[in-house]
């Protein structure tokens, strides 16, 4: 590890490494490629999930800048303000949630979780108005002297795309080959750490995002601004530009959050082969996206995929989804 990887603040809590476990049942139904599974839905905050290696970040910068109150925003069944809402009860900070969406008549889901990690939640039925509020929200607590510290929307800034620098040099030492990594992509934090992270740790295989929500052109061009920001803390600074990322944003156009018959299908095909559960929103489009692409003969009958599966299951216990799934 280089001084400049062992200056950056830290605050290790998750569970690391997590595994990778082969799907060979997956596999053979699908008649593809070998596909593997990189397990961080197994990270441990709060049923675990991706956000909890960008929180190891952002709690270190949060404390640095003697922050006492966490606040952040998202969906109402939001993975990464479950995972903050759990952090800043293992840490003995306050947690502000601002969560665009009908409140429901009873918390269920992610937002039960919320609820029982006793984060204070602002609903804001439409998402248009969700910054405005966020940031009100945040200046509100600041002028009571609450010490905030703002999170951006899925733990996705420079700082919070460190966890996934180290992921990819955690998945590289682990020994396993695929000449492929494929996973679910929105806010861009995840990708733009794979991304740098491949840069820094020559993988020599292609990082491919699904879009869960976001235009093609926007993720190229947000992903590579997010990882030229984070290389500045490795060295000298990396420029990348939208033509070193790779995304797919030909699954999303039902729209967030909105189940099809795609995902149900992923969903079922994962549950039935491996036992394996995904989430109605993230990683069960990111899955329908790559059983396609499979079926399309998009990757090799020789190459091995790996699907970096970021959890988000508590979703699958929200009211919205119940009846969506079978």
């Amino acid at each position: 590890m280089s001084s400049s990887e062992t200056a950056i603040a830290r605050q290790r809590f998750a569970h690391l490494p997590t595994p990778i476990e082969e799907l060979p049942r997956l596999s053979a139904e699908l008649a593809g490629p070998r596909i593997l599974v990189k397990r961080d839905d197994q990270t441990g905050l709060a049923l675990g999930g991706n956000k909890t290696r960008k929180l190891e970040f952002l709690i270190a910068e949060a404390h640095q800048q003697g922050a006492k109150t966490l606040v952040t925003g998202g969906a109402v069944q939001s993975n990464h303000c479950r995972q903050t809402a759990a952090a800043a009860c293992r840490f003995g900070m306050d947690c502000i949630l601002v969560l665009n969406g009908e409140k429901p008549q009873r918390p269920n889901g992610n937002l039960l979780l919320d609820r029982l990690f006793g984060a204070e939640v602002v609903f804001v039925e439409q998402r248009s108005e969700r910054d405005r509020i966020l940031q009100e929200t945040f200046d509100k607590a600041a002028q009571a002297g609450r010490r905030p510290y703002l999170l951006p929307y899925g733990g996705s800034s420079p700082t919070g795309a460190l966890g996934y620098v180290f992921a990819m040099q955690e998945f590289m030492q682990q020994g396993v080959s695929a000449e492929w990594i494929v996973f679910g992509t929105s806010s861009g934090g995840t990708h733009a750490g794979l991304v740098l992270g491949q840069r820094l740790h020559a993988y020599p295989g292609k990082v491919l995002g699904i879009s869960i929500d976001e235009p093609e052109d926007w993720l190229k061009s947000h992903v590579s601004s997010l990882a030229t920001q984070a290389s500045e803390r490795f060295g000298p600074r990396i420029e990348f530009t939208p033509d070193d990322v790779l995304a797919n944003d030909a699954y999303c156009q039902a729209g967030y959050g909105v189940v099809t018959a795609a995902e149900r299908e992923a969903i079922s095909l994962f549950a039935r082969t491996e036992g394996m559960l995904l989430d109605p929103v993230y990683t069960g489009r990111a899955a329908a996206g790559l059983i396609d692409l499979l079926r399309k003969g998009y990757f090799g009958k020789d190459d091995t995929v790996l699907f970096w599966h970021t959890g988000g299951q508590p979703a699958l216990f929200a009211d919205q989804y119940g009846d969506t799934l079978l």
